[in-house]
């Protein structure tokens, strides 16, 4: 296995079987060596091979400019995220969370704080991807010395979010301010407090999410059964009545016009967490 590029002196590419790219780190595995050389495999720590050109192009410039230590308890987040949670997490977060955590820390160290204006929502909506954020951390403090604000927990859970969605930060916070939005007018309109520990709750927020990525990204559904959206119409009319508030929230802030399809789950699920709500009251 010969280098193909020294990117610093802990950082190399090769190319594999296939020609593929792939990216080698290991302390010193480039040190007084050039492309063309071959590669001390003893010395390799961790193999990169992100599928994405674009990404791994972002990888390289990443890699090439921070130390190895950050690369490596971003690692040791990832892994720790990978264990405990069973949801698909993209390999766009080596970028993402190591260039973060890498900004946070030097932030830090010069004195300036960014507050984490979704703190509050991330604990809500992203419980698990929020506890995971708590212990990296924890993994920060112990790899680098630097205790980080709560703030901090807030912005890596998104991360961690926006790589099992395969999103960038801003559409993240923008599904965020969707979500809070939307949960805002139902509780409103019936004049409820949510039992965020039930399973209506969840399954409504849940269907928010995906629902506001397809929204934002402005992807159309196609309309199924008319009849049964007639019935839920008909049937739920109460919670039909929210939804239409909901629609009109969205048609002025996104200029989106919702499908019989959409208004049917949206008024089903509205359905569910109210009744939920109002049997146990």
């Amino acid at each position: 296995m010969q280098i193909k590029q020294v990117l610093n002196n802990n950082v190399i590419t090769v190319l594999d079987e296939q020609d593929q790219e792939l990216v080698i780190m290991g302390r010193g595995i480039a040190f007084g060596r050039k492309a063309g050389d071959d590669v001390d495999e003893s010395q390799i720590e961790k193999t990169f091979k992100l599928d994405d050109k674009e990404m791994n192009k972002r990888l390289l410039e990443l890699l090439a400019e921070i130390p190895l230590s950050f690369v490596e308890v971003s690692e040791d987040i990832i892994q720790y995220a990978r264990k405990h949670t069973n949801k698909k997490i993209h390999d766009n977060i080596y970028v993402s969370l190591t260039d973060h955590i890498y900004y946070a820390v030097e932030r830090f160290q010069q004195g300036i704080a960014i507050k984490n204006a979704l703190l509050w929502e991330t604990k809500r909506f992203y419980p698990e991807e929020y506890r995971i954020g708590q212990h990296a951390l924890s993994i920060i403090a112990e790899k680098v010395g630097i205790i980080l604000p709560e703030d901090e927990a807030g912005f890596i859970a998104l991360h961690l979010v926006n790589a099992q969605m395969n999103e960038d930060m801003p559409v993240m916070i923008n599904i965020t301010k969707f979500i809070q939005d939307v949960l805002h007018i139902v509780k409103f309109h019936f004049g409820i407090e949510y039992e965020e520990d039930s399973l209506a709750y969840y399954r409504f927020v849940t269907h928010l999410k995906f629902f506001a990525q397809r929204i934002l990204n402005h992807r159309t559904q196609k309309d199924s059964d008319n009849s049964l959206f007639e019935m839920v119409k008909t049937n739920y009319s109460r919670a039909y009545a929210c939804a239409q508030k909901v629609q009109s929230y969205i048609q002025k802030m996104y200029q989106e016009q919702l499908t019989d399809e959409d208004m049917l789950y949206l008024t089903i699920h509205i359905h569910r967490i109210v009744q939920k709500k109002e049997e146990n009251s």
